[in-house]
């Protein structure tokens, strides 16, 4: 008994924070610990900025699952446009679709995204993108499943118990604008067995320019600004490659602090001729949000495919509250053309 009503004061505990982020008005966009595999996300000018035709990643975190469940689901298509027609540039297009389910409450947010982007080609090195974003938002809550006050007694919750509340949240849908600038470079190995790559992206973003308001009764949607940066380096003489990357996110009151990286370890690569041998990997690393958790990370690559795992060790001040649970975090990559193909892609450029 006591161990249950343990985790029921955990749950409410995770209620109240969230109920207070909410009414206060500091709602913080959703966030993905492989950051690196949500582009749209991070910067709209990173549409179709990666080697290869179409890009399609699915993603899904579950967090806090044993005491108040957050889970969040999203697909990211996007691809390079007129490459062939237009020469030193080409439009790139995406579609990104998210939603987040908060809670017992269910507290949700589906959000539909448009990006359109122009990269120009400086040389054969280096790129620059400018992008927009334009989408649509709903909030909604399903007040069946939360728990008041008034319905405790003194063995615990007792839903018999009229809460005398109703009518506390209403839904509601906005529109949104986001755009960004980014950078990027690829030097590619002077030969096939010499790793001797290097790989660089950075940029700036602002999302949620028009500052839309959440609700009927809540304030506006705070502007969020978003920096990243990140290399791919190629140490040579070895399988292996250095992938660092840095995220951070400025929102209102709130902001969140991203860095790490992983170790790509070529298993076996393209074949150069016949491309039957298709190039495969294995990344390794971990990252840490500050002040929140540490992130153990690992994905596989083979040809077109990629799948990513990651874990968030609860590290802030809400570990006692999640009894220690973090987040689960699993991705899915799939791009067309095979970017190693015939083997002149094996060291690509990093999307931050």
């Amino acid at each position: 008994m006591k161990a249950r009503a343990r985790t029921e004061m955990h749950k409410i505990a995770l209620t109240l924070i969230c109920a207070l982020v909410l009414n206060g008005g500091y709602a913080q966009d959703i966030h993905f610990s492989q950051f690196y595999q949500v582009p749209q996300l991070i910067n709209p000018s990173l549409a179709g900025v990666f080697n290869g035709d179409f890009r399609a990643i699915v993603n899904f975190r579950d967090q806090w699952s044993n005491v108040a469940p957050y889970k969040t689901y999203s697909l990211g298509v996007d691809g390079g446009l007129f490459k062939k027609k237009l020469k030193d540039k080409y439009i790139g297009a995406g579609l990104f679709i998210y939603q987040d389910v908060a809670g017992d409450s269910r507290l949700s947010t589906t959000q539909v995204n448009l990006s359109l982007s122009s990269i120009i080609t400086i040389n054969k090195s280096h790129n620059i993108a400018a992008g927009l974003q334009g989408g649509f938002a709903q909030r909604k809550l399903d007040e069946a499943d939360l728990r008041w006050g008034a319905q405790y007694d003194g063995d615990g919750y007792a839903p018999a118990i009229a809460s005398g509340e109703s009518g506390i949240y209403e839904n509601y849908a906005f529109g949104d604008l986001s755009m960004g600038v980014s950078w990027s470079y690829g030097k590619g190995s002077t030969n096939i067995s010499s790793n001797d790559h290097l790989g660089a992206n950075a940029g700036i973003a602002v999302y949620h320019l028009n500052t839309p308001k959440q609700g009927l009764d809540l304030e506006k949607l705070h502007r969020e600004f978003i920096a990243h940066a990140g290399l791919n380096i190629g140490l040579k003489g070895s399988s292996l490659a250095f992938l660092p990357a840095l995220l951070y996110l400025q929102q209102g009151p709130l902001n969140e602090i991203s860095a790490g990286g992983m170790i790509r370890h070529t298993i076996k690569e393209e074949s150069k001729y016949t491309g039957l041998m298709k190039e495969t990997a294995v990344l390794l690393g971990a990252y840490y949000r500050v002040g929140d958790a540490f992130i153990p990370s690992f994905m596989f690559e083979m040809a077109s495919f990629a799948v990513g795992i990651s874990y968030d060790v609860n590290m802030s001040s809400l570990k006692e509250a999640t009894n220690g649970a973090g987040g689960f975090e699993i991705s899915f990559k799939y791009i067309t053309p095979n970017p190693f193909k015939y083997g002149k892609g094996t060291k690509y450029t990093p999307m931050m």
